[in-house]
């Protein structure tokens, strides 16, 4: 069975340090490479040549191809360093040999000399860069099946605010439905998602004290599709300094409606005159987006045993239909204590199904969010983690202006980013990459605890050594 990467990588740095080993490879001499982040490449590049000669030999073509696919990135980007470093070892070698002559020719190779090397250093830096991306990639492993292709539950409600927080909640809710429908892109381009209200609750003003939808891709546009490992994207892109814009292309090109929507969770603030007052006036309304499971997966994550699901005459407008008959539905899972109620449809199998949907997508979020703490607290520190009690945005609409907390990242145009939905497409791109920022250096300490450790034991067992020879 092959070895994961994150084995090889251990073998590696657990076995060989800087003190004790002279690589000839280039990585060495590679910018804002750390000595750790080198271990794990040579790791990297080592299992792909074990992997390629098990290939030849006649091993396991599935297994083996796919793990040579995640890897075949690093291994083209060492092997392109590994070539900068043998041309650059190549001219100092010819520069050392012209030491001492003084003829014009001499003076005239060795600038042209001295310039192929300023040449081959800027070549260095941005595959420095590339390394360093190709080693994170920019969805997380642990959730990219999820980012990529997983549909969305969105939860919106106001909060402290009144009547104001409750417009503000019905313009967010307009938003996203906005650029949903245009498949997480501008209006007009490519196919829509689609879009299904579970629940919603408004007030007479027209605004909504809570509403609950669910964003679905279907096959519908958007969300290129995780492949995962260490190779594909950022190891085949031509571009080594991709502008701001093209990096936020390629990371939405590959969300699909959670991914695209996940940093929305949090409460979203609005600072403004409300309609009905003079004053200035602060609001809030949170939102939690959710990964909504596939029909065919809710019977097992949600056993019938832990259900109580009662019906009852539904309330509020609705002609002689309501209170007439029991097609509202209240749903509660009897461990959690997460609870639905739906009444939107007049059918009570249909309410139960919406009631189904928006549970089990509580219920998985909230056992993936305890699979990650005892997992790790990483995700806890700049980033925030996604509670929707956390402040993460802020609408002034004197100034004209939409703060995001997180990124630290504003914009201009309040009504024009908010109205079509298109503030998430402007700070998506940028949390993502502080999260693959905070990856790489939580990976960063990680290898460096392993060296030291690795460091430790070799001293002890050098003292135990010393005591059997006296």
């Amino acid at each position: 069975m092959p070895r994961s990467l994150s084995t090889a990588a251990s073998d590696t740095r657990d076995d060989v340090s800087d003190e004790q080993t002279t690589h000839n490879d280039g990585l060495d001499g590679l910018p804002d490479l750390t000595p750790a982040m080198q271990h794990r490449v040579r790791a990297m590049k080592a299992r792909h040549d074990e992997v390629m000669q098990m290939l030849h030999e006649g091993g396991d073509q599935t297994a083996l191809g796919k793990e040579l696919s995640s890897l075949s990135g690093i291994a083209s980007l060492c092997e392109r360093v590994s070539e900068i470093n043998a041309e650059r070892a190549s001219l100092l070698e010819l520069l050392e040999e012209m030491e001492g002559s003084s003829d014009d020719d001499s003076k005239e190779m060795a600038d042209e000399i001295h310039g192929e090397l300023k040449g081959l250093e800027a070549r260095l830096g941005p595959l420095a860069g590339k390394i360093r991306q190709t080693l994170v990639p920019r969805l997380n492993p642990d959730d990219a099946d999820d980012l990529s292709s997983a549909d969305a539950v969105i939860d919106i409600r106001a909060g402290t605010g009144g009547d104001e927080a409750c417009l503000f909640a019905g313009e967010i809710l307009a938003g996203y439905e906005s650029v949903a429908r245009a498949g997480g892109g501008d209006e007009g381009g490519g196919k829509s998602w689609e879009l299904e209200v579970l629940s919603v609750s408004r007030t007479d003003l027209g605004g909504v004290k809570e509403a609950s939808l669910v964003v679905s891709a279907r096959g519908g546009g958007g969300g290129g599709g995780y492949s995962g490992g260490y190779g594909g994207l950022d190891a085949d892109d031509d571009d080594d300094n991709g502008s701001e814009q093209d990096t936020a292309q390629l990371i939405l090109g590959q969300l699909g409606p959670y991914g695209f929507f996940q940093y929305e969770s949090g409460v979203h603030r609005v600072q403004r005159v409300p309609v009905n007052d003079v004053k200035m006036q602060t609001s809030a309304v949170s939102v939690a987006v959710l990964p909504s499971l596939p029909d065919n997966k809710i019977a097992a994550a949600l056993p019938p045993s832990e259900l109580r699901i009662d019906t009852m005459r539904a309330s509020g407008a609705g002609g002689q239909h309501v209170n007439t008959t029991e097609s509202a539905v209240r749903i509660t899972h009897i461990p959690t204590g997460i609870m639905a109620y739906m009444q939107e449809e007049r059918s009570q199998h249909k309410n139960k199904a919406k009631g189904l949907k928006l549970v089990a997508a509580r219920v998985h979020q909230l056992r993936k969010e305890e699979a990650l703490k005892n997992r790790s607290a990483t995700r806890s520190s700049l980033m925030g983690g996604g509670d929707r009690s956390e402040r993460i945005r802020t609408y002034n609409f004197p100034q004209d202006r939409i703060t995001d907390h997180r990124c630290k990242v504003s914009v201009q145009g309040v009504n024009s980013w908010l109205g079509g939905g298109a503030m998430v497409r402007k700070f998506a791109p940028h949390l993502y990459e502080m999260e693959r920022d905070e990856r790489a250096k939580a990976m960063e300490e990680e290898d460096e605890e392993r060296r030291r450790a690795g460091e430790e034991r070799g001293k002890k067992g050098n003292k135990k050594s010393k005591k059997k020879l006296r």
